[in-house]
């Protein structure tokens, strides 16, 4: 019996080694995981940060993008716009420049003939007056209304003022040289006496 109890011992001896190696095996074990997992923290929490870094930059990156998108839009927008008021409008200078013969042809087609001579000549005026006042038609040239209107300072310069019977205040009585538009836009002003 003194076998089997100094068995015994050694057998419970060599259970308790066994755990205390066992448990010494676990605490390097954790103490291992501990030393590890502080790199590892270190590790995550840089990568953590260059994520948030690299985030940033994108979001930065698709801002600007998107404002030189919406930059390029309205480029395009302000640029089919020139062109298409540079299409409208291309005749401007040149019938701006053609106006002072219209008034003097406008002029000399007010005198009285005489003799056959002068009223063919006068004849022929009419014709090439109404072939370029055609012209300047087919172009969207018309003339601004004014006698009997009421004065619009846009449309009518107002070069006299006058009291006129049968015409309300503020309403063109008489036209001292005929204005005209190209489409929508004034290319010179009718000068004009009004009411007061």
């Amino acid at each position: 019996m003194v076998e089997n109890e100094k068995d015994l011992n050694e057998r419970d001896l060599a259970k308790e080694a066994e755990e205390k190696s066992a448990l010494s095996e676990e605490e390097i074990l954790s103490q291992e995981e501990t030393a590890e997992a502080e790199p590892e923290t270190d590790e995550l929490s840089e990568a953590r940060e260059k994520i948030a870094s690299l985030e940033s930059q994108v979001e930065e990156s698709e801002s600007k993008l998107l404002r030189v998108q919406a930059d390029f839009e309205n480029y395009k927008r302000r640029a089919r716009m020139d062109a298409e008021s540079a299409q409208k409008y291309r005749a401007q200078n040149l019938i701006s420049e053609i106006l002072p013969a219209l008034d003097n042809f406008d002029r000399a087609l007010k005198v009285e003939a005489s003799d056959e001579q002068t009223k063919s000549i006068l004849q022929g005026m009419e014709m090439v007056h109404r072939q370029l006042v055609q012209a300047l038609k087919s172009e969207g040239v018309e003339e601004i209304e004014t006698v009997g209107k009421t004065f619009d300072p846009h449309l009518h310069q107002a070069v006299m003022q006058g009291e006129e019977e049968g015409f309300e205040p503020n309403t063109v009585i008489e036209e001292f040289q005929k204005g005209y538009k190209l489409k929508d836009r004034v290319i010179r002003p009718s000068m004009v006496k009004v009411s007061q």
